[in-house]
């Protein structure tokens, strides 16, 4: 579904964790943590063809979470610390949002019990 009003930000958001949703790509993510690697040992890890694995990094780097780098014939991958911080913050973004909710509906819930009628006095 697609929601008018949508802007950059939550654009940028929505690749984020749609790169993470997928366990391959959170799995290539680790590996490049570790240190950068090429395109070419990143595929050989994994039972699939090389253009799929390419596609994996490209969604990734679409994400920002990795960028490539061309070095002769490969292409070195390597993760963006600041990434993660970026989910985190999307994370906490949504926490705080959630939590006000449920303040405000305790809030609403505790003014409404003190209207069923017990102080009848």
């Amino acid at each position: 579904m697609v929601v008018d009003g949508i802007d950059e930000a939550d654009r940028a958001v929505d690749r984020l964790f749609h790169a993470l949703a997928d366990a391959t790509r959170r799995d290539m993510l680790r590996r490049c943590v570790r240190g950068e690697l090429s395109v070419s040992r990143l595929a050989a890890a994994y039972p699939m063809s090389f253009a799929a694995v390419q596609k994996h990094v490209t969604v990734l780097e679409r994400a920002g979470l990795v960028t490539k780098e061309r070095r002769g014939r490969e292409q070195l991958v390597r993760t963006d610390p600041d990434a993660v911080a970026r989910a985190r913050q999307a994370l906490d973004a949504l926490e705080s949002a959630w939590r006000a909710r449920v303040d405000r509906m305790t809030g609403l819930l505790s003014e409404e019990g003190g209207k069923d009628g017990s102080d009848t006095g």
